[in-house]
């Protein structure tokens, strides 16, 4: 083989490469983390006030796992309160697997959710709700098995 053959190898060799590179990023899917990003970044300092809020109660949100339900208990203040809010688990890798439900805790301020309706995966759960004119937000990061 000459070299004038070789550097058509070479050529050739190039552009097949720089063709694969250009389709894969072109079929790339690109998801943002909120359809509406841009005006929720403009309500953020109500969520850094609603945090700290959440940081003062006596202990934070905790999950827990049995079989076929996730249990969710919030802070023992919210014990016996009449509580309204959203419950958002968010999986970073695959928007599909989002899922949103409205806060409905019994009196002990549990909340259960089944583990069919909650995909397996790793999720951060934002959990937003409010009693009274006082408004709360907390996020913490699960597994659900």
């Amino acid at each position: 083989m000459n070299w004038g053959n070789r550097l058509l190898l070479v050529f050739i060799v190039f552009g097949a490469g720089m063709f694969y590179l250009v389709y894969r990023s072109v079929n790339t899917d690109f998801e943002m983390v909120e359809k509406d990003y841009y005006k929720q970044e403009l309500r953020y300092q109500q969520v850094i006030n609603d945090h700290e809020e959440a940081n003062k109660l006596s202990s934070s949100i905790q999950f827990s796992q049995q079989e076929a339900l996730l249990r969710m208990q919030l802070p023992e203040e919210m014990k016996n309160k009449s509580l309204t809010g959203e419950v958002y688990f968010y999986c970073a890798y695959d928007s599909k697997k989002d899922k949103r439900f409205e806060l409905k805790t019994d009196s002990l301020a549990i909340q259960q959710f089944l583990t069919s309706v909650v995909t397996p995966g790793t999720y951060t759960v934002k959990v937003k709700w409010k009693d009274g004119d006082q408004s709360y937000y907390s996020e913490k990061t699960i597994s659900v098995l």
